[in-house]
């Protein structure tokens, strides 16, 4: 941050006593980023971004709560948020007025030691033109990469409040993405990606996000059609995380509280899912590069057991809602106009062995869902549905045929019910922890 915690904190003691306002917090972040994208050998885009926001809340008298926000996090933008929260506090809600974590001044987790290093932006842009040209070495197919970035990121935030919470953090990471495009005569382009992440570019596996896109990209050159029917899917771990994501409205109590969501308050202890499968929120968790040890609120951040062998367990509770359920926050609070609950870090395992017998070796006819696309269109979060279009092979006894188009459509409830099997060997993702998850009976469109 432009401030130190400690002298923001001040400032912001000093400026609220002359204003007369007895009970505040504020919670911001900044964001200091360059990012390069290439193109056929040449540098194509390079941005440097340095951008901030802090939000500030202020109480009144009556007990109502302002909220505003603002970039300014000098002695004059705090002290014009404070009073700007303060005039908007007297026209806050009536309900459910929000009020400070009750864990906000508990300890926080010790997060591992990480030292920025960032490098030039010459050095990413000859990393990631190297990347691209060994790309396109790697098949006469392959002739261009158009979707392609390599950025570094460092980010500070903080929470403080007027009862004594003050907490700071700070992270650093890399990451890459690789997207191909082909061209064959007669034949369809086909495209591929792969995405890596890390706390620095040495520790960056660029070699292997280049492997992992060639070796899919070329994958997809022989491609056929699909007959549509039902039938038992392999989902990769990204696309299993992608959606359990996008249905993450399940265990969100804001959702829950807002109408919004497949579960309800009594939906908890209930049977959602297969008994093979578990679900945890870890924010603290070793492979979560963007790791933080508090949120929005100043609740330190956690495990949290959403799924257990297939039972409902836990919802994500910001103070207010966690108030309102008589629940205890987890964690998983963004201040903002309205305080939204949103999840960290998801980790996906087996609860118990299932189907072992399932290999991609030995089974028949299986179709294997690499990549879900459309999420944002294809998902009916509310009705539990999705119509997806997706990346993919059919798999007949270890051998893979690219499926030249098709969509997967279902009911997620369904889906989690009709799980066969969820492999031991999870995969460390940029968005999460999981095995290979295999379901039963799903509805493939071939186009």
């Amino acid at each position: 941050m432009a401030l130190h915690i400690e002298t923001l904190a001040h400032q912001a003691q000093d400026i609220a006593q002359k204003l007369g306002i007895v009970k505040y917090d504020i919670s911001g972040s900044s964001v200091d980023e360059t990012n390069v994208q290439v193109d056929r050998g040449e540098p194509k885009q390079v941005k440097a971004s340095q951008r901030s926001g802090v939000t500030v809340r202020v109480w009144n008298s009556e007990g109502t709560v302002g909220i505003t926000s603002t970039t300014d996090v000098d002695a004059l933008g705090v002290e014009l948020a404070l009073k700007t929260a303060q005039e908007a506090s007297f026209f806050g809600p009536k309900e459910h007025i929000p009020d400070f974590s009750p864990e906000a001044l508990d300890p926080l987790a010790p997060l591992p030691p990480v030292t920025p290093s960032p490098v030039g932006v010459q050095t990413l842009i000859t990393q990631l033109l190297e990347a691209e040209k060994q790309l396109l070495g790697q098949h006469s197919a392959i002739v261009s990469v158009p979707y392609n970035g390599l950025s570094q990121r460092e980010v500070e935030q903080f929470y403080l409040n007027s009862a004594g919470a003050m907490r700071s953090e700070s992270g650093f990471y890399t990451s890459l993405y690789l997207y191909t495009k082909t061209e064959q005569e007669g034949r369809k382009p086909r495209s591929a990606g792969a995405s890596r992440v890390s706390h620095s570019l040495e520790t960056l596996d660029v070699e292997g996000c280049i492997a992992e896109t060639a070796e899919k990209t070329i994958s997809h050159l022989d491609y056929q059609k699909i007959e549509s029917g039902k039938y038992l899917v392999c989902f990769s771990p990204e696309a299993f995380l992608d959606l359990i994501g996008a249905f993450s409205n399940l265990y969100n109590a804001q959702s829950i509280l807002d109408h919004r969501s497949l579960s309800t308050p009594e939906s908890l202890g209930t049977t959602i899912a297969s008994p093979l499968l578990s679900l945890w929120d870890d924010a603290l968790h070793p492979a979560n590069i963007g790791a933080s040890a508090f949120d929005g609120e100043g609740t330190p951040t956690r495990r949290i057991s959403l799924i257990e062998g297939g039972v409902l367990t836990h919802f994500l509770h910001s103070a207010g809602t966690a108030k309102r359920m008589n629940a205890k926050p987890t964690g998983h609070a963004n201040l903002g106009a309205k305080i939204t609950v949103s999840p960290h870090f998801n980790h996906v395992f087996a609860a118990a062995p299932g189907d072992t017998s399932l290999t991609l070796d030995t089974a028949k006819n299986v179709v294997w869902i690499d990549d879900l696309q459309a999420l944002h269109a294809g998902v009916q979060a509310l009705e539990g549905s999705f119509s997806l279009p997706f990346d993919g092979w059919m798999v007949n006894q270890g051998e893979k045929v690219s499926i030249e188009a098709a969509t997967v459509a279902g009911d997620f409830l369904q889906l989690l019910k009709s799980i066969v099997l969820v492999e031991a060997q999870e995969k460390q993702t940029p968005g999460g922890v999981a095995p290979a998850v295999w379901v039963e009976g799903l509805s493939v469109t071939g186009e």
